[in-house]
């Protein structure tokens, strides 16, 4: 299932609205935990999974490591995971997944079949959302200095420069440059603009210590230096916050983050925050991002009773009445969503021509994230160069991919 695909039928899917149903349908006496990440969109989705009542939710971005051991638990320790093609395939490799035809068959006729992810002939998980980046920007303070929303990160620099000397904000971009993960898939992003998906070869090995991986990674490294200090330290939450506290003027953010620059329970920017697509690393290229859908799967260690609770759960979660009172909580797959001003972003990031890659739902680029999270933040402190800190990727990548079985 290509996740260009799906966000392209998302936008389809906005001219449509179906039908809203009143709560739950039925009433689940089977006690259903669900383990997510713990933003926005999952949020409302396990919320209106809540109303049929005898469901626990645990919102924890942490969820990637936990998610594993507790789906290989006999019983497993949730009954529902939620996932993305970031996060879908230590399950896949684990085989602990429930192929889930048989319950769309029962209970899932109205899903869109870009909901249905599927491996081989097996329905493996149901997409609720898909995500990009997208820049994120303080529309009013653009205006104000006459800026326009850069389209390439040669632009993005420059403004950036201009809001410095403005004294305007604490400081000009923000990103999610944490240590492991998330600087991983900064890097990803980068990567992904100047040559593609190639990170792995055809047989295998790895192919990112290259000109394209550092040029990736100086780039990177220029970003952070409009950033807050403890850039090491910021994730997407962080991110979020600064936006929301007026702290920063821009970022390239998860399109799933954006709308809460309009919670006027925690923002102080609301209405002033607009969107833009994801520039370019480099004139000519894709955009600094990568194509993702969220969703949700069930484990196979657990009874065929509470399989087909939590899937009935999730589907009344996931359904028309759900996007129209969170309409702008993600890009959502079911009827009913239309995209505001805060997803504009995200529909010019696909839309642009080459347009962004699918993040790899395989094994090896799950290895690949992994090695590059462990060694790049070396480049960043000073203890390694470009080359060095994606030679000790590499060599961890082989280390690894042999353990597994990926390389001889």
């Amino acid at each position: 299932m290509k996740s260009r695909s799906l966000l392209v039928a998302a936008v389809l899917a906005a001219l449509v609205s179906g039908p809203a149903s009143a709560g739950c349908s039925f009433r689940n006496d089977v006690p259903i935990k669900i383990l997510s990440a713990a933003f926005e969109a999952w949020k409302a989705a396990t919320s209106a999974m809540a109303e049929c009542g005898n469901v626990t939710a645990s919102m924890d971005q942490e969820f990637r490591t936990k998610l594993p051991a507790a789906f290989a638990a006999k019983p497993a320790l949730y009954q529902i995971g939620g996932v993305s093609n970031t996060t879908i395939a230590p399950l896949l490799n684990q085989n602990t997944i429930r192929p889930l035809n048989d319950l769309v068959e029962k209970y899932g006729q109205h899903l869109k079949p870009n909901q249905l992810i599927r491996i081989g002939d097996d329905i493996v998980a149901i997409a609720m959302m898909v995500n990009t980046q997208e820049l994120a920007y303080r529309k009013d303070i653009f205006d104000e200095l006459g800026l326009e929303a850069p389209k390439t990160y040669d632009e993005l620099f420059e403004v950036a420069e201009q809001i410095r000397q403005s004294g305007k904000v604490d400081y000009p971009l923000g990103g999610m440059t944490m240590s492991g993960w998330n600087m991983a898939l900064e890097w990803i992003n980068f990567y992904a603009s100047l040559a593609g998906d190639g990170y792995v070869n055809p047989d295998g090995t790895p192919n990112f210590n290259n000109e394209n991986g550092i040029k990736a990674l100086e780039l990177l490294k220029r970003a952070t230096e409009y950033m807050d200090p403890e850039y090491l330290v910021s994730d997407s939450t962080f991110v979020q916050q600064q936006m929301q506290q007026g702290k920063i003027a821009m970022a390239n953010i998860w399109a799933s983050r954006a709308g809460a620059m309009d919670d006027e329970a925690e923002s102080r920017v609301v209405g002033k925050v607009h969107t833009a697509a994801s520039p370019l690393a480099a004139e000519g290229g894709r955009p600094v991002a990568t194509l993702y859908w969220d969703g949700i799967v069930i484990p196979k260690n657990i009874s065929d009773e509470a399989a087909e609770a939590a899937f009935r759960v999730a589907m009344e979660g996931l359904d028309t009445e759900m996007v129209l009172a969170h309409n702008d909580d993600a890009v959502w797959l079911m009827d009913g969503y239309r995209p505001g001003r805060l997803a504009e972003g995200a529909v010019a990031t696909a839309s642009i021509k080459p347009g962004p890659v699918s993040y790899p739902m395989t094994m090896e680029m799950g290895l690949v994230h992994s090695a590059i999270g462990n060694q790049i933040s070396a480049f960043f402190t000073g203890a390694a160069s470009a080359e060095a800190a994606l030679a000790a990727a590499e060599e961890e990548y082989r280390t690894a991919a042999r353990e597994a079985g990926l390389l001889h």
